[in-house]
């Protein structure tokens, strides 16, 4: 019999309710929980029995391997109590705008990620560009 894996990353929150304050545990990806299984296995069908399972994310269900080297970076963060926030999902080459602080409602492209963020800010009737670092500002799909 083969066997699921299953992991659902946990974030700690703080909650606020009308009378108390507390941290709780929740999942990292809202709606989401990753399991490793045979495919073409009878396992594939237990996950999809289990409570709660909808399907899995890909064309038509038939699911979409996710590279082991994002997952042991999530467990690593997780494991890490690393302090976690969620962001939308956003590419490099993506045209994106800044929101807030001084450089609100610029737009631009996407040019990095990681520590150095930057911003092409392109002129385009005389094809000429400049780069800025966005590190600290929130940035946004267009």
């Amino acid at each position: 019999m083969a066997r699921i894996e299953n992991f659902l990353p946990l974030a700690t929150e703080l909650r606020r309710w009308s009378d108390r304050k507390k941290m709780v545990e929740v999942p990292l990806f809202s709606g989401y929980a990753f399991v490793r299984l045979v495919y073409s296995s009878p396992d594939r069908v237990r996950a999809l029995q289990t409570q709660g399972v909808v399907d899995f994310v890909g064309v038509h269900g038939t699911g979409i391997p996710i590279p082991d080297s994002q997952m042991d970076t999530i467990r690593t963060l997780v494991a890490n109590k690393v302090s976690l926030r969620n962001h939308a999902f956003l590419r490099i080459g993506q045209r994106v705008r800044i929101q807030g602080g001084a450089l609100d409602g610029v737009e631009g492209i996407l040019a990095a990620e990681g520590s150095d963020r930057s911003l092409i800010i392109s002129i385009e009737p005389i094809q000429r560009s400049l780069s800025i670092r966005v590190e600290g500002y929130n940035i946004e799909a267009v």
